[in-house]
């Protein structure tokens, strides 16, 4: 692998911002110092630009297998890398779902061979297989997902027994989709009565309402103390739910950690009116008072990352009536630039950019050698240029679907760069599709 110089790049890392160069070599960062001379390197000209950690995206799906038509490993990854993403967590709501220590395994099979960015693959929880699940390896797997709430895939678990038994015996971080499934289904029976076959988008957030997620959220803490669990609560998108969680205790010793996502911090109910389907998730775009308290508890340490749960539909079966389109957008390609904009909007600093979309992640995971800008660790970089407009449309977009739920957005910041393992994938439009991403390795 060819080593790369990057000169005079202004670097984001661990809460400073200083100007240096970075030297890498056989996938790791060599050195970094404020003048390195490498002759035989690829030397990469940074000045006016910001360096990185890559973004680590603890929740993604790539659709593969059997959603294809959707997506897959290759082009999401590469929308991905586009994006300043350069490892990626990925669930396993795909079709077969990923319920078996075989089918696993087939997964990551695929991604040795067609992912762009770094990978791991989340093992599958479901009423009827915590014999496979207690199998799955800490050291080499992310984590165990349990669908709490019913979602695409149909995964949810709903019998209290062997949720316990999860949360009691799983060796490893169990990662949740909170939704109350009784009270969105008696939320629904309530507007299918007063409206028929005639519900619109704008209900959405009150059908899978703030009580379901709160309820849900407040029932995995109460199982993960109980049983000394370690919980990671995916995509909080309520300001009461971010009282659950705890900002006095270092994220390194934290039991129970949460995610926001970019969506639930950018949109809000109102938005409804313009983008209708093409905003509808699982949970809930909700009102913009919970987007500030989301956000809030984001930057007060009582959720601690920032992930996209990109999850891809195609445009026809987002252009169905409300109840028959289905859940979940296209994001990994916009969530950094869309943070970006944030920043410019005086909402998070750069540093703060960096801690929960890379630092962060890693520190939850126990992620090996990833997730800082640091001599010895793989070299995961992405370089930024802050003032570089662009807008979104349909024809720059990367995802397999062909939309984004950003078109029309201009961003002041663009990705130019991003390096996986040593690897410049992507520079400036252009892609670098001889090496793949590596798997992620965790020390738990």
């Amino acid at each position: 692998m060819n080593s790369i110089l990057i000169k005079g790049a202004s670097i984001v890392n661990e809460g400073q911002i200083f100007v240096a160069d970075v030297l890498i070599k056989d996938g790791f960062i060599e050195k970094i110092a404020a003048n390195i001379e490498a002759g035989s390197a690829q030397e990469i000209d940074a000045e006016g630009l910001h360096l990185f950690p890559g973004m680590i995206d603890d929740q993604v799906h790539f659709r593969e297998p059997g959603l294809t038509h959707k997506a897959d490993i290759f082009t999401e990854s590469m929308a991905a890398v586009a994006g300043g993403i350069t490892s990626f967590m990925e669930m396993p709501n795909t079709v077969p779902n990923t319920l078996t220590q075989e089918l696993l395994a087939d997964k990551y099979a695929i991604a040795s061979e067609m992912s762009l960015a770094n990978y791991s693959f989340f093992m599958g929880a479901s009423n009827n297989n915590l014999e496979e699940v207690l199998k799955t390896d800490p050291k080499n797997v992310c984590g165990i997902k349990v669908f709490m709430g019913s979602s695409t895939g149909n995964m949810l678990v709903d019998n209290e027994k062997v949720l316990e038994d999860i949360f009691k015996q799983a060796p490893m971080l169990v990662a949740t989709h909170c939704e109350d499934e009784a009270t969105i289904r008696h939320n629904l029976a309530i507007y299918k009565e007063k409206y028929g076959d005639n519900l619109t988008i704008d209900m959405h957030p009150l059908i899978r309402s703030a009580e379901a997620c709160y309820k849900s959220s407040a029932l995995a803490v109460e199982l993960a103390k109980r049983y000394q669990t370690r919980l990671h609560i995916l995509h909080i998108s309520t300001a009461k739910e971010v009282g659950l969680f705890d900002n006095t205790t270092p994220l390194a010793d934290k039991k129970i950690t949460a995610e926001a996502c970019v969506h639930h911090l950018w949109f809000n109910d109102q938005d409804y009116a313009t983008k209708g389907n093409w905003i509808k998730w699982n949970p809930a775009v909700k009102t913009a008072a919970d987007g500030a308290g989301v956000l809030k508890g984001l930057l007060d340490g009582h959720i601690d990352v920032i992930a996209t749960d990109h999850a891809p539909h195609t445009i026809e079966e987002k252009e169905q009536p409300y109840s028959s389109a289905p859940s979940g957008g296209p994001l990994v390609q916009h969530a950094l630039p869309a943070l970006f904009e944030m920043y410019h909007q005086q909402k998070i600093s750069l540093t703060q950019i960096a801690e929960k979309t890379a630092h962060n992640v890693a520190v939850c995971f126990n992620i090996d050698k990833r997730g800082f800008i640091r001599e010895g660790y793989w070299a995961d970089l992405v370089l930024v240029n802050l003032n570089d407009p662009f807008k979104v449309t349909r024809a720059n977009v990367l995802y397999k679907c062909g939309w984004s739920p950003f078109e029309g957005q201009t961003f002041q910041a663009e990705v130019t760069h991003t390096i996986v393992s040593g690897n410049l994938a992507y520079q400036k439009g252009r892609f670098t599709t001889q090496e793949t991403g590596k798997r992620l390795a965790f020390n738990r």
